[in-house]
């Protein structure tokens, strides 16, 4: 049966709804799929309204959303060729978490239960979530460090000769510290603010009680705005970790010349 929840109840992790043979069905996946969902028909829509040829709001929105971070990324990476295969799976890791965010603070989350469990629970406040993500952001950027460098050349940046080059096998030891610590960074930053504001929701909530209309859409204004800061920081440090892992303009001769040229070319013309 479901109803609405009077007291507020904190819990780490997600809670188990039912079984779908020998698969878990929690409580953050259900509004994770509906947050998928939502997030594919709003890009299908705007797929549907370019094709068409139909200008709309929501679709100069989101053009210029895609504008701005392809103008990021380009920047970040410094090749527009890299840029535009890096681009899409930080862009859907963005756009995921910043529609799961925004569903994550909709009344119904925390308040309606079944069968004595939270029926909804945003994503991000799912730490396997968030750290599975983290690993596949993470692994992409092994991916395109092997791919630049070759798979002995990684290695390298990692583990040096402490006898021949003791400075060198020291920096590369702290690197690949490093790699497990942007691992946890990615993860638990995210995890962090989202499950933090939805306690600070139905904490706010459960004290006010009658008068939580007036008390809360001050608090759903915040948490609107650390959703998008949140997803686009992990945008962000997913297109910077993967920039890190690239050669130098020195190291990689023709990529630099090239990416400088596509940089000058095209704007020209737009500008008359």
């Amino acid at each position: 049966m479901i109803f609405a929840k009077a007291t507020p109840e904190i819990s780490i992790a997600p809670q188990t709804l039912f079984h779908v043979g020998p698969f878990v069905v929690t409580n953050s996946q259900v509004l994770g799929a509906i947050g998928a969902i939502t997030l594919l028909a709003l890009l299908l829509a705007t797929v549907r309204s370019i094709k068409k040829n139909k200008r709309g709001r929501t679709m100069h929105a989101v053009l210029w959303m895609f504008e701005n971070l392809y103008d990021t990324t380009v920047e970040v990476i410094g090749d527009k060729a890299i840029a535009r295969k890096v681009m899409p799976l930080a862009v859907t890791l963005m756009l995921f978490f910043l529609v799961n965010n925004w569903l994550g603070i909709l009344p119904i989350v925390g308040s309606v239960t079944y069968h004595g469990h939270e029926l909804f629970r945003g994503v991000a406040a799912d730490l396997n979530t968030t750290l599975a993500l983290a690993l596949i952001s993470m692994a992409t950027v092994q991916a395109w460090a092997i791919k630049r460098h070759g798979f002995f050349g990684n290695l390298s940046r990692y583990f040096k000769n402490p006898f021949k080059d003791p400075m060198h096998a020291f920096e590369g030891f702290l690197e690949f510290i490093a790699a497990f610590s942007r691992t946890a960074a990615l993860a638990f930053r995210i995890f962090g603010n989202v499950f933090g504001g939805e306690v600070l929701l139905s904490v706010i909530a459960f004290l006010t009680s009658f008068a939580a209309p007036l008390a809360l859409p001050l608090f759903y204004c915040l948490e609107l705005f650390v959703g998008a800061v949140q997803a686009y920081v992990f945008f962000m440090l997913t297109i910077a970790f993967i920039s890190l892992g690239l050669p130098s303009t020195e190291e990689d001769h023709g990529h630099g010349t090239a990416s400088d040229v596509a940089e000058v070319e095209p704007i020209q013309p737009q500008a008359q």
